[in-house]
């Protein structure tokens, strides 16, 4: 007897083909589209996520540009450290002991040092652990020498920055540091890699992208086990630039050495025809290899950071009370108003009173009847009370602002520069910076103080150089520089010609000179042979912020076509400008004089 199959059944096996059919062919479709994606729409890609299992790039680090001085003399550069590492993980335990004695003969190392830094070594999973960081050459190469016996131990290299001269114009050469993590992710788009050195203030800094260079590198072919097989090219790395500064380094030198009986302060050196600045000291000041040290210990970081003497605080562009140097401002603004011309006499006073104060002579007798050249060379302060508070404080204001005072002076390194304050009627309206406006008036006082440098005035050295150069060089007010640009004459730069009465600015000079034939400044020349005839100023100021009074002298020589300006400046160091700040100024003045 023959079955038949049910209709339903015959109906299913009918279909089954078909249904094989669609499948395979959507599965096809599927394949094709993948293939599609993979080898048209997506090749870049996963090219090169191939080419990055198969090609490694060995990275060259370029070699930063040295900054020098005018004569070429080295004040950074870069060298090669060597540190005496381990790698804590490797490290063959049955031999450690044996070889930690052994390099702590060899070099001098306390056992006890390596074993802890071994031990954090393991603790921590770190990969290598520095013992010395920085060897010196004896130990170079007592080390390879006994190399053979001692592989628990290796040698890195690492080219690091290098300041030959250590902390002399740490602050105009600045110093570098290693990018951080947050940095690196918009930094890296500029060629910058993880941990490599950006400048952080001066000249590094100002000058980063002539001076860092560019990374280089070999490309090579590893197989699958990560083995050389063969190099695809080489693209050398870039040296950065050469930046050639206007710094004498002698001068410089000297500038620190008159510094050094200092607690603190600052020199500026200039040349006051175009604003080269030929030193620039700040005291106290700090190391710049610190930076490069790879292990900075706690107490080397704190002896820099955060101690109260602020080593890395640039006083040469900081602002502090200018005491009697400020009176050519006071004395501009009474000749520039009309209101005391040239040919004034004032009487001066053991004391004159304002408000309720009286301000007194720094003789406690005053100097008779005088004009304005003696009141210079005596430093009479009853003489420039009068005329400042004949003026009123907006005159003395406008001609300050004329002499680059309470501005910025467009020196490179103008980040680490205060603008300084100059007091004016408005500023007093509007709170004097801390008060409320209208809150805060303008009171007979304030100009006697304003009118000596005192209290409502704070101006910085470089400030004080520039508007000193002005009166020295006939009235153009110059942009101090660092820098000098390839194939310039220095004495091309444009400097802005100041709107003073040229016969003022000479009046000016002829009492600044009589400052140091008869004045306060007579003993400029002591000690020194045939120096070219100098003019200047002495000052001494009261500190606004309650310290020791501060030391000032301003000179520059010779008295006519000067060629050299020195602002001396020390910081709450008691006695006058004249015993204090002048015997600095006098250093760098014989430095000088023997060269030429």
């Amino acid at each position: 007897m023959v079955k038949t199959i049910p209709n339903k059944k015959l109906l299913s096996l009918k279909r089954q083909p078909l249904v094989l059919l669609i499948f395979s062919s959507i599965s096809f479709l599927l394949i094709l589209l993948r293939l599609i994606f993979l080898q048209l729409l997506n090749y870049e890609s996963f090219k090169e996520m191939s080419d990055e299992n198969r090609i490694r790039l060995i990275s060259s680090q370029p070699i930063r540009g040295r900054i020098l001085d005018k004569n070429g003399y080295v004040l950074a550069d870069s060298r090669i450290r060597y540190s005496l590492i381990i790698k804590p993980q490797s490290v063959d335990k049955s031999k450690w002991d044996k070889h930690k004695l052994s390099i702590s003969n060899l070099l001098n190392v306390d056992s006890n040092v390596i074993q802890k830094k071994y031990l954090d070594g393991l603790k921590n999973q770190k990969l290598s652990v520095t013992i010395i960081d920085d060897l010196n050459i004896d130990q170079l190469i007592k080390f390879k020498e006994n190399e053979d016996n001692l592989y628990s131990f290796e040698i890195a290299t690492k080219l690091i920055r290098n300041y030959p001269y250590e902390s002399v114009a740490a602050h105009v050469i600045g110093y570098t540091q290693p990018i951080t993590e947050s940095e690196y992710k918009f930094l890296s788009k500029k060629g910058y890699q993880l941990n490599d050195l950006i400048g952080r203030t001066g000249i590094e800094y100002v000058y980063e992208d002539l001076i860092r260079g560019e990374w280089g590198g070999e490309m090579v072919e590893v197989n699958s086990r990560g083995k050389f097989q063969k190099s695809l090219g080489i693209k050398p790395s870039v040296q950065g630039n050469d930046i050639q500064l206007t710094i004498d380094i002698k001068l410089q030198l000297a500038a620190e050495e008159a510094l050094q009986d200092k607690k603190a302060g600052a020199i500026i050196v200039m040349d006051p025809r175009d604003g080269a600045i030929i030193a620039m000291a700040s005291r106290p000041t700090f190391d710049l290899n610190f930076f490069s040290k790879e292990f900075k210990s706690e107490k080397e970081y704190n002896k820099i950071f955060n101690s109260p003497e602020k080593p890395l605080f640039n006083r040469a562009l900081n602002a502090y009370d200018p005491g009697s140097v400020w009176k050519i401002v006071t004395a501009l603004a009474g000749l520039e108003s009309g209101k005391f011309p040239s040919d004034t006499l004032l009487e001066t006073k053991p004391c004159i009173t304002y408000g309720s104060q009286c301000f007194r002579e720094h003789n406690d007798l005053g100097f008779g009847l005088i004009g304005y050249e003696d009141a210079l060379r005596v430093s009479s302060n009853t003489f420039f009370y009068q005329v400042g508070y004949g003026v009123g404080v907006d005159e003395i204001y406008e001609v300050s602002r004329k002499l680059g005072f309470n501005s910025l002076s467009g020196i490179e390194i103008s980040e680490q520069e205060n603008e300084g304050l100059v007091a004016s009627s408005e500023w007093a309206r509007e709170g004097r910076g801390w008060g409320e406006p209208g809150r805060t008036p303008w009171v007979p006082e304030d100009i006697a103080s304003m009118s000596i440098g005192q209290f409502v005035v704070q101006v910085t050295p470089i400030q004080l150089a520039r508007a000193y150069a002005a009166i020295a060089n006939g009235g153009y007010l110059v942009t101090p520089h660092l820098t000098k640009k390839d194939g310039e004459n220095l004495l091309d730069r444009k400097n802005i010609q100041i709107d003073i009465n040229p016969k003022n600015i000479q009046l000016i000079k002829r009492g600044l000179k009589k400052v140091v034939d008869s004045g306060t400044g007579v003993s400029i020349n002591y000690g020194v042979s045939n120096l070219p005839p100098v003019s200047g100023k002495t000052g001494t100021a009261e500190d606004g912020e309650g310290g020791l009074d501060h030391a000032w002298f301003v000179c520059f020589t010779p008295s006519e076509k000067s060629e050299l300006l020195v602002v001396a400046f020390a910081q709450n160091t008691p006695g006058g400008g004249s015993v204090h700040a002048l015997p600095m100024a006098r250093e760098i003045l014989k430095v000088w004089n023997e060269k030429e």
